[in-house]
């Protein structure tokens, strides 16, 4: 009995300590998690465009990861049509919770000075969420233009205006609006050809019908890497990994930039620490080795960033080219 009662509080301190240290693990494991219980059902990724493209790829890219540390299945929901309009009134319309997604580029970021009546306000009615990845696009010009490198396409744009012609996916495209850029800041006038796709505007610059066109890195190396096209920069403030011998365009043009992005937005009210929760984690995903390779292989680059930081962006691009479009007179098709 004298035993008992001697091991009885030993055994009560021991089990107290192990009650108080479960607690802790508990409490920790609540703080590093801001939004406990979320997800509770499948997430919707709403994706504007078309299967097969960048911005599909990488939503079932990054939502295939999610559904692998949540357990609930993020469903891709592909919504083409209206240069993103449709897609994105779905998202903007679905309840605030989290649980709805929209995939954004620039298009989401321009259509507010490109379209005369939008059924929804960009600035209001959604709050950036994360930028995944940027890739940059690539100046190719046919091998018989005169000019081997960006200043000497400004100089021979300056020597003949409106004779040096550039082609582009469409009126308003990236493409566009990288090659209108680079005439402002060059101070030169060239004449636009827009096509209904990059594909098509690739055929004629391969045909000599035209001079030069900004295209985006995967397809277009190929001709390239063939001699049939003649690469001049890239878009991006700085070389890319993907092609680290061909000048960044800023290299020339300080402050040049024109990259495609990929991020994802909320509607807004979604409650801060649901947006958090799914800020680190995309973050997460985007950067590991192994998504930055499969991202490489796509020519793109990580990014993962912030809220906040991916929020200045998102506000800066629509910004930058509402500008560009009103200077040169851009209008959608």
């Amino acid at each position: 009995m004298n035993t008992i009662n001697r091991t009885l509080p030993w055994i009560l301190r021991l089990a107290a300590a192990l009650f108080a240290a479960s607690a802790a693990q508990a409490a920790a494991a609540k703080a590093a998690d801001p939004a406990p219980g979320f997800p509770s059902r499948p997430i919707r990724m709403i994706v504007p465009f078309a299967p097969q493209g960048p911005n599909d790829l990488l939503a079932r890219m990054v939502g295939l990861k999610l559904t692998e540390s949540w357990g609930q299945s993020v469903v891709v929901d592909n919504r083409p049509g209206a240069g993103t309009v449709i897609g994105t009134e779905l998202a903007v319309r679905a309840p605030a919770d989290g649980h709805t997604l929209l995939m954004v580029s620039l298009s989401t970021a321009v259509n507010p000075v490109l379209q005369k009546k939008l059924p929804f306000n960009t600035a209001k009615d959604l709050v950036p969420l994360i930028n995944l990845a940027f890739s940059p696009n690539l100046l190719v010009t046919h091998p018989a233009l005169a000019a081997n490198n960006i200043a000497q396409l400004l100089a021979l744009a300056k020597a003949k205006p409106g004779g040096v012609i550039f082609a582009s996916g469409g009126s308003g495209s990236t493409t566009h609006l990288a090659a209108e850029l680079l005439g402002l800041m060059g101070g030169v006038k060239m004449t636009h050809v827009p096509y209904k796709g990059a594909s098509p505007a690739t055929i004629d610059l391969l045909a000599g019908r035209v001079n030069w066109m900004f295209g985006t890195i995967l397809p277009t190396l190929p001709h390239v890497k063939a001699g049939k096209l003649r690469a001049l920069g890239v878009s991006s403030p700085k070389r890319t990994a993907t092609l680290p011998d061909v000048p960044a365009i800023a290299e020339t043009l300080p402050g040049f930039e024109a990259v495609s992005f990929y991020g994802v937005a909320a509607p807004a009210g979604v409650p801060g620490p649901v947006m958090a929760k799914l800020n680190a984690e995309m973050a997460r995903i985007v950067n590991t080795p192994e998504t930055r390779e499969q991202l490489r292989l796509q020519g793109a680059d990580a990014v993962g960033d912030s809220q906040a930081e991916f929020t200045v962006f998102f506000n800066s691009q629509m910004s930058k080219w509402a500008r560009v479009i009103r200077e040169a007179g851009i209008q959608a098709e």
